[in-house]
């Protein structure tokens, strides 16, 4: 049944065009990066009345000076910084979120921006299979500090064979143990 009015389009469907969620989330960042340059605005004007504060000249302007954490989170908004930014910022807290015991065993490695997905390697195969077990509610998790897509899977890679030693018994150019069942 048609009411003349256009039916909305499922985001799942209709490619890249970004959520709910994340158009709320850049209206609210672009509110506060408002908010935070009223507030700039208004202590410059206070300093100045005081006679005092740093600036660059009689007005303020872009070249005025601002705090190291407002530089770096412009920085970061201009550049599209920001997703990188949050995954990095979960490695650095991979153990509160994943638990003490499976950290010591799994570490993350990278984040494949492009894929979206989390590659870590584990110690052990006992551990890469509990985390595979594991890797849809750390993904919802994940999801919920950086944001709803932000990470589409975990990677899980098995831990690397012994190292491959030379001596009098391997032939020049095996590859060893490989060789037989590879």
């Amino acid at each position: 049944m048609s009411t003349g009015e256009p039916t909305p389009q499922d985001p799942k469907k209709s490619g890249n065009e970004p959520s709910g969620v994340d158009l709320a989330r850049v209206a609210l960042r672009a509110a506060k990066e408002q908010a935070r340059a009223r507030g700039d605005a208004a202590r410059q004007k206070k300093q100045a009345r005081r006679g005092g504060g740093l600036r660059s000249g009689a007005r303020a302007d872009g070249r005025d000076p601002m705090a190291l954490g407002a530089a770096i989170n412009r920085l970061l908004t201009e550049r599209g910084w920001e997703t990188p930014a949050a995954v990095g910022g979960v490695m650095g807290r991979w153990p509160q979120i994943v638990g003490e015991d499976l950290a010591k065993h799994c570490v993350p490695q990278r984040y494949d921006e492009d894929e979206r997905v989390l590659i870590v390697s584990c110690d052990s195969t006992a551990w890469a299979t509990q985390l595979r077990h594991l890797a849809p509610a750390l993904v919802a998790r994940l999801n919920e500090d950086l944001g709803h897509g932000t990470v589409r899977m975990i990677k899980v890679l098995n831990p690397g064979g012994p190292a491959r030693r030379y001596g009098p018994l391997r032939a020049p150019g095996s590859s060893g143990p490989g060789d037989t069942y590879g």
